[in-house]
């Protein structure tokens, strides 16, 4: 079995506890807000925004047995480069306050889930970061499309308020077939342990984020809709 199968069959119960996270659940099968879509929006920016940072920390601390990685994460960063600028539009298209979530903070969970980004780089394997990438990407070609289409279906938003989830969803199955390749090459036992515990703590963290959005037709949401009326 290559490595890329074991790492899906390792992290599996891990990421049914992502999908089987309420708001992905109810998006899926139609129940969505403005509010819950533009508070998954702010979560985006606050970790996209640092995705080719982490990109380039990753790099820096290569080992010298993985330093034909640097090709590939040195196109990654390419790649990646203004996709925090395409959630802060789509926040643009939905009515949303852009420049206020570029000012603001994260909630706590995409606050934890980018901490333990950077120091499980720093302190354990700089390795670990593509079991991030594993789960970021991964999870983006299954749902972004599909999420999508309910969102805007139910809410009625332009095509424009959805780039980032469209170009996720496309650009992730190009991505993930070039990971898949990607984890072919990594032999190391260790940094294939690493990777799997990586993506296992990662598809936790990132369910967590998904946790702390507020439902629709939640009590949160109410509040946020008197604050709208009260401040309007």
């Amino acid at each position: 079995m290559n490595f890329h199968t074991r790492l899906l069959e390792q992290t599996a119960e891990a990421r049914q506890g992502l999908l089987s996270t309420p708001i992905i659940q109810g998006t899926l099968r139609g129940e969505v807000s403005l509010p819950s879509y533009l508070a998954f929006l702010r979560e985006a920016y606050h970790h996209v925004r640092h995705t080719v940072p982490l990109l380039q920390a990753c790099r820096a601390a290569l080992p010298e047995r993985n330093r034909w990685l640097r090709e590939p994460l040195t196109e990654y960063v390419a790649e990646e480069q203004g996709h925090d600028e395409w959630i802060l539009d789509d926040i643009r298209a939905c009515g949303g306050d852009a420049e206020a979530v570029r000012a603001g903070a994260p909630g706590h969970a995409t606050e934890v889930m980018v901490a333990y980004a950077y120091d499980t780089i720093a302190r354990r394997n700089p390795l670990c970061f593509l079991g991030m990438v594993h789960v970021l990407e991964g999870t983006s070609v299954s749902l972004a499309l599909l999420a999508t289409q309910q969102i805007q279906k139910v809410l009625a938003l332009p095509d424009a308020a959805f780039s980032y989830l469209r170009s996720h969803g496309l650009l992730d199955r190009e991505h993930t077939a070039h990971f898949e390749d990607l984890m072919g090459r990594i032999e190391d036992p260790q940094d294939q342990a690493d990777i799997v515990h990586a993506a296992s703590a990662f598809f936790r963290l990132y369910g967590d984020v998904f946790r702390g959005l507020p439902l629709p037709g939640s009590r949160a949401l109410g509040q946020l809709a008197h604050a709208a009326e009260v401040t309007a």
